[in-house]
């Protein structure tokens, strides 16, 4: 991987945080350098931090970013308060900890979700108390199918057909077996977009669904081989897939078949994980832009996580996701009156989102009416290679009959990309 390149930009003061220098830092909020010290806006997150994978990479980088904030104005002198609640992986925990934060602590919004859970969950909790969600990350497809959910990234569905249809089209696959978790909403869900696809594009595919919690890689791996495919995908958080790569490495499988995946394995601490064997061999869906991408807002991204996260926060899709919900709420906020910051305003205010633009996306964001929010449908390939990742294809828009809604939408708002 290229190491982070900043470079200066001129910005108002209230402007978006569109890039860093490498003299001034990053860029937030106000960025008037002076620390908030108002009434506290009270924002939350649910994570699955503790289980089978660190799955909070998206709200770690949130909580960089409005750290960044509340030293440079924060909003309009209000500071961000951000709580990060873990839900285990688990539906009950998921629960409670969504509770504490919308009904005890009065949360104003939650931003940088990431979770298994707690989409499904919570998604009746957030209608019933018309609290919004700017997710970093969406797994579940009730996380792209609530009224009050909205995510940054395309969600494991879009991502894993993004890549299935690139090597597809690269080298004819005929038949694929797809490797996903054992969780309602998620394992089947994510792998029926390439089963839909593939219906109309000579692509076979199976399912092999596998029990996160307690993963026996080989008996998964010789499972998937059995079905006689000419690719393998691990639609998978990154420890769970590089279990099944180890496995593979020790069945010298590497050839055998064509290997891809979702973003989850688009980190940057995977090529070193999976090792020199499979450079070449693995494809990922990239959600949003390359890691090393040197452009305005990638570089802030850097910047805010190496001056306000830690050095082992994940710099990865996800971390873009959450840098890109507290951006996109730290907007819409600088909009309103601080002193009339409620739920209900906030509500309005993102709900209203539309044309949010990065050059970590593709194309514009937005959160809309309805109960349906698809706003990424795009996304890049990259091959592993030299312990890094090479883009091979760029921002290619994928065809799911599940976004047509959105399209749709789209073309109603006037925002057609």
């Amino acid at each position: 991987m290229t190491k982070p390149i900043t470079i200066a930009i001129a910005l108002a003061a209230i402007c978006w945080a569109g890039g860093a220098s490498a003299a001034e830092g990053p860029v937030c909020g106000l960025n008037n350098g002076k620390a908030a010290t108002g009434l506290p806006i009270e924002i939350g997150a649910v994570v699955g931090k503790t289980g089978p994978a660190d799955f909070s990479a998206s709200a770690r980088a949130s909580k960089a970013y409005f750290d960044c904030v509340n030293v440079n104005g924060g909003i309009n002198g209000r500071p961000i308060h951000y709580s990060i609640a873990d839900d285990g992986w688990r539906p009950e925990q998921a629960s409670s900890v969504a509770s504490k934060l919308v009904t005890d602590q009065k949360v104003v919004a939650l931003v940088g979700n990431s979770s298994f859970v707690d989409c499904a969950v919570n998604g009746a909790l957030y209608e019933k108390q018309d609290v919004l969600v700017i997710a970093g990350v969406g797994v579940s497809r009730e996380c792209f199918f609530s009224k009050n959910i909205a995510v940054m990234s395309e969600g494991p569905r879009l991502s894993v057909l993004g890549a299935a249809e690139y090597v597809k089209k690269t080298f004819d696959i005929k038949h694929a077996v797809c490797m996903a978790g054992n969780i309602a909403g998620i394992g089947e869900w994510s792998c029926g977009g390439m089963i839909d696809w593939g219906k109309t594009h000579g692509l076979k595919v199976d399912i092999v669904l596998v029990d996160l919690h307690s993963l026996d890689a080989t008996a998964l791996l010789l499972q998937a081989a059995s079905f006689n495919p000419d690719a393998i995908v691990t639609d998978l958080p990154m420890e769970a897939a590089v279990a099944i790569y180890s496995a593979a490495e020790q069945q010298d499988f590497g050839a055998k078949y064509k290997w891809f995946g979702p973003s989850s394995l688009y980190d940057a601490g995977f090529p070193k994980a999976v090792g020199a064997y499979w450079d070449g061999r693995i494809f990922v869906e990239e959600e949003l832009a390359p890691l090393d991408k040197n452009a305005p807002d990638s570089n802030n991204w850097r910047a805010v996580m190496d001056k306000y996260g830690s050095a082992d926060d994940r710099r990865d899709t996800f971390s873009q996701g959450g840098y890109l919900a507290a951006r996109a709420a730290t907007e819409r906020l600088l909009k309103l009156d601080p002193a009339k910051i409620d739920r209900t305003a906030v509500t309005t205010a993102f709900r209203n989102i539309k044309g949010f633009k990065s050059d970590i996306l593709c194309s514009g964001w937005y959160f809309g009416p309805g109960a349906q929010h698809l706003a990424n449908h795009s996304g890049s390939v990259a091959v592993l290679t030299k312990g890094g990742f090479e883009t091979k294809a760029s921002c290619l828009e994928l065809d799911d009959p599940e976004i047509a809604d959105a399209l749709k939408l789209e073309k109603e708002l006037g925002l057609a990309k």
